[in-house]
C-alpha cells in the first residue's frame, strides 16, 4: 500500500543477540492473533536487520514509519524507552546509540538525501543489558516490551487522528 496514510513498524535488531532482538519482540507481539485490530489495520510490521538500505525501503512513500531498536546509553539503565521524533529531515539527538555498527542516524541521512524519508518517523529506543550470543530478553528489556506494544499502538492511533482532521 503506497502513497497518504500508509504506516509501518519495522523492528530491527538480531534475535540471536539477546536484548539486540527487542525490536523483533515488539513486532512479533504486535502480529500476534486477537492484538486490538483496529489500531493495526493496514500496518505493515517488519523486521529488519538494521540495512540502512533495507530500512529505506521499508519506510520509503510511508506518511508513518515506527522502528522499534535496541540501544547503548551511558550511563545505561536497561528496559529504559526513549522516544525520538525526526524532525525537518534529521533525527534528534539522544544519549541513546543504536546497538548496530551503522546506526539509524545513518539510514536518516541517506533517506534524507535521496528524499525517501517517511513524512513521520518515531523510533522507540530500548536500552538493553546483554547482547551477547544467545536468545531471549533480559528480565528488565521483557518488561519493557508490552509499554512499547502500547505506545507504538497509540503513535499509530494518533497519528490517523491527525490524518482523518487534515482530511475532513
Amino acid at each position: 500500500m503506497d502513497g497518504a496514510g500508509r504506516i509501518v513498524v519495522i523492528g530491527v535488531g538480531n534475535e540471536f543477540r539477546r536484548d539486540d532482538g527487542v525490536g523483533w519482540a515488539v513486532v512479533e507481539r504486535l502480529a500476534e492473533p486477537g492484538f486490538p485490530a483496529p489500531a493495526l489495520t493496514g500496518v505493515g510490521l517488519a523486521f529488519s536487520d538494521g540495512d540502512p538500505g533495507r530500512l529505506i525501503g521499508t519506510w520509503r512513500g510511508a506518511s508513518l514509519a515506527i522502528v522499534v531498536d535496541a540501544a547503548h546509553a551511558h550511563p545505561g539503565c536497561p528496559g529504559r524507552v526513549h522516544r525520538l521524533e525526526m524532525a525537518r529531515g534529521e533525527l534528534a539527538a539522544s544519549s541513546a546509540a543504536s546497538s548496530h555498527g551503522l546506526g539509524l542516524g545513518e539510514a536518516v541521512e541517506l533517506a534524507r538525501v535521496l528524499g525517501w524519508l517517511p513524512e513521520r518517523l518515531v523510533v522507540f529506543a530500548v536500552e538493553g543489558e546483554d547482547s551477547t550470543v544467545g536468545r531471549g530478553l533480559s528480565v528488565p528489556v521483557q518488561n519493557a516490551v508490552a509499554s512499547v506494544v502500547d505506545r507504538v499502538r497509540r503513535e499509530i492511533l494518533r497519528h490517523r487522528a491527525v490524518l482523518r482532521g487534515l482530511s475532513a
